[in-house]
Order: structure tokens, then sequence, then C-alpha cells
């Protein structure tokens, strides 16, 4: 006894009792569309190319990244990332604003005791904070930027947060009976050793965070504390 033939769906009578066309007749049915990939807008876009280009940028540099490779990534051509930018110069200056102003926002925000030592604990973990979470953003900034047109250098940065201490240590020098018009010498030389500590932690993460620090902290306010009204000079060489 011969088996049934199996036949194909397109030529059978499915359950609705509707018949389809058979492979040999009419043109087989069209597939149902897929669904249309929903477009970024252009705030969205913007965006996108930023965080490729904050990634990029601190993985390679600003001379080792190129707008194919940025556009690559997004998945657009590189007139996308000229239309939001002009360029790669653009991009990357927009970038350097955005890591300098969230940086000083976060000493600044910091900045809310009244002790002036708690304060120096304060300003050393807000720069530690920011190095850990934003660790592609510190390393573009401490990069030198070859941008004319960028916002910002690394100097530029810590003579901001510098402005941030400063009043605290004049207020501190007033009061011991110092000259108040050398705060923003001092106040230069302890961020920019908070900041230049910071980044060789970037890439050695020991000590951990808090006790790194402990021991800045320890070596500015003991400093501070012993301050001389007159330094001077033990060496030979007085200019």
């Amino acid at each position: 006894m011969m088996e049934p033939v199996a036949t194909d769906d397109s030529s059978s009578t499915g359950s609705t009792g509707r018949t389809t066309p058979s492979a040999g007749g009419a043109k087989p049915r069209t597939p149902a569309r897929r669904a249309r990939r929903v477009r970024m807008t252009g705030a969205e876009r913007r965006e996108q190319l930023l965080d490729i280009g904050r990634t990029l940028f601190a993985e390679k540099g600003f001379e080792g990244t190129s707008v194919e490779e940025i556009a690559a990534k997004a998945g657009v051509s590189k007139p996308v990332v000229y239309e939001h930018f002009g360029g790669k110069e653009g991009l990357y200056a927009v970038v350097v604003d955005r890591e300098m102003r969230s940086l000083l926002d976060m000493v600044t925000s910091a900045l809310t005791a009244g002790h002036p030592r708690e304060l120096l604990e304060q300003a050393a973990f807000a720069l530690l904070d920011y190095i850990e979470t934003y660790t592609d953003g510190f390393r573009i900034l401490v990069r030198d930027s070859p941008v004319a047109q960028s916002t910002g250098t690394f100097a530029s940065l810590i003579s901001d947060i510098a402005t941030q201490v400063e009043d605290i240590l004049g207020l501190e020098f007033k009061a011991r009976g110092f000259d108040p018009k050398l705060a923003p010498l001092y106040a230069q030389a302890l961020v920019g050793m908070v900041a230049l500590t910071g980044q060789w932690w970037l890439d050695v993460r020991k000590p951990k965070k808090a006790e790194v620090a402990a021991h800045l902290v320890n070596l500015s306010w003991h400093g501070l504390e012993n301050l001389e009204a007159r330094p001077r000079l033990i060496g030979h060489r007085k200019n």
C-alpha cells in the first residue's frame, strides 16, 4: 500500500479553508515586513556620538582617533559626525568641556564641612571619586589637549579647582596671622599634589581610596599646621 505523498504548505488548503498559491503557479506570498527600526532623534544621536568619542579619546587619544572610526561605531556615515560637531575637533572640545564641568561640580558640591581639615578630606575624596567613577573622562583630561579651541587643559582644570580651595585657605591664613595673598599659591600646590597623586593611583589602584585620601590630608594638614610665617631657605642659593 502506497503512503500518501506529503504536500507543501504553499499548495495545500489551510485550516481556514483558504487555498495558497502552488509552487508552480502564481508568485509566492510576500513575507510580512519587519517592523521599522526607530530612528534616533538628533539629541539622541548627539549623545551617542559623544559617548563613543569619549571612549575612543580615552583609549587612543585625540590623534589616534578618526572620524571614520567614530562613525563606524555609531553605525552612521561620516557626514553625520560633521553635521553634529563640525568634525573631530568639535566633538573632542565638547567631551573635554563636559568632563571639566563634571569634575568641578563634584569638587564644589563636596566642600560642605566647616572644619578646614575635613574640607581637605572632602576635596581629596571628590577628586579620587571622579577618577574612580569617570576613569575615561580623567584620562582625557590629563592628556595634553592638541585642540586650540578646546575649553580647557589639565593645568587650567587644576587652577579652577584650586580657586575653590583658595578661599578656605585664605580664611585660615588670616586667622593664623599669615599673609592671605599667598593662599592662591598654596591652593595650587595642594590641589596639584592631589591631582598628580590621583593620576598615579589611576593605574596602580593601591592602596585603597580612603587610605590614599588619608595620606594626602596627613601631608597637607600637618604641613599647613606647621607653616612658618616667613619661610626661609637653608641652602646657599637665594634667587
